[in-house]
């Protein structure tokens, strides 16, 4: 007989979470997407068929939040049109003071321990929940420990790292090997993984994946590719089972995120390129939902300096939070002689301006601050 089920692998919503950078409304605007993201994996269960959801761990930032906050989450989980499961995590282990001991919606399942749970006709889950905030040991291999190869579909549900992506090996990595064994065997079918924020594959076997965040949690480099940089999906998963050989498993993922953080470098040494930085960033669509940091080096004119300051000052406000990367900022003033030629200075405002000049050359910020705004004050005719 031939088994079927279709699920959502999500993970990482980490409800309550509080970016430094996102000022005033735009932190609301992002907590409440980061709701709405969710209820987006319910619609994706209607157009999917998808029969469940699996949370894999840190559905919340943390055990101690609101009530604002876990009423609201409270709403969204009561909203979805299929049972969700979810697995607590490192950010909300299952311990007494839980967060997930206040879930109220009918339809909301803790994955609270390692005994296989039957939630569809010939489905099972096996969670490896965190019950402390720090573990010493890998909790999917106790899970997956005395289970034998089962007609049934079976799915575990696991949160932390691997042990084949990590440089520096902990106790608590998560073995791999022993899970693509146990997935060969059909002690399990599908490894369903949270922690790490963007979407992975992780194994050759094609049913151990990280579904990473439904919504964006921090940044992705634009120029070094590193950083976050494939989160906002959610995993639709089917697996087909007919007890003759591995399980058939696919996994399609789909974008469900509606923010974008991005970092971004560049190297300013004329005011074509500073026009060209500039375009860059009004290339943005949804600036509301975009946070931008920026680290720039290179030399520039005053003219060219003047140019950069004032387009970034019409941009910050329009974009959820543009902000320089202060230990990435290396940006030098250095004035063409004809600019300075051209103010027409003649005595001891010259001879200041001269002064700024050496001092601004040497680093001086306030001397570059003192000089762009001589500059300004000059060029309107003040």
């Amino acid at each position: 007989m031939t088994q079927r089920v279709t699920f959502i692998h999500t993970s990482d919503f980490q409800w309550g979470m509080q970016r430094w950078f996102l000022e005033g409304e735009a932190q609301a605007r992002f907590s409440a997407a980061r709701l709405a993201a969710v209820e987006r994996l319910g619609e994706l269960a209607t157009r999917t068929g998808a029969q469940f959801i699996v949370a894999a761990g840190d559905v919340f930032e943390h055990n101690s939040l609101t009530r604002q906050t876990t009423g609201r989450a409270n709403e969204v989980l009561a909203g979805l049109p299929v049972p969700v499961y979810l697995l607590p995590g490192n950010h909300d282990p299952l311990v007494a003071d839980s967060i997930f001991r206040t879930a109220t919606a009918e339809n909301v399942y803790v994955l609270g321990d390692s005994v296989p749970q039957e939630v569809a006709d010939g489905v099972e889950l096996v969670g490896a929940p965190l019950l402390t905030k720090y573990v010493n040991r890998d909790l999917v291999a106790e899970a997956l420990q005395g289970l034998e190869p089962t007609e049934n579909i079976r799915i575990a549900v696991g949160h932390g790292q691997v042990s084949s992506r990590t440089s520096t090996p902990s106790p608590a990595e998560i073995d791999l090997a022993q899970v693509e064994q146990a997935v060969r065997s059909g002690s399990i079918d599908y490894l369903a993984l949270g922690d790490t924020h963007s979407t992975q594959n992780l194994s050759a076997t094609g049913a151990v994946w990280f579904s990473g965040s439904p919504e964006v949690t921090d940044f992705h480099g634009l120029e070094t590719d590193n950083g976050e940089r494939d989160s906002g999906n959610a995993l639709v998963v089917t697996i087909e089972k007919d007890g003759t050989g591995p399980a058939t498993v696919t996994v399609e993922k789909h974008h469900v995120g509606k923010w974008r953080f991005d970092a971004v470098s560049a190297e300013l040494d004329s005011l074509e390129d500073v026009e060209s930085f500039l375009s860059q960033l009004r290339a943005y669509e949804n600036k509301d939902r975009t946070v931008i940091k920026y680290g720039l080096t290179g030399t520039l004119s005053l003219t060219a300096q003047r140019a950069l300051e004032s387009g970034l000052d019409e941009l910050t406000d329009i974009f959820a939070a543009l902000y320089p990367r202060e230990r990435l900022m290396d940006l030098v003033t250095e004035p063409d002689p004809d600019e300075l030629d051209n103010l027409g200075l003649t005595g001891f405002a010259a001879s200041a301006l001269e002064e700024l000049v050496e001092d601004m050359s040497a680093g001086d910020l306030e001397a570059r601050d003192a000089t762009n705004l001589l500059f300004r004050l000059t060029a309107k005719g003040a």
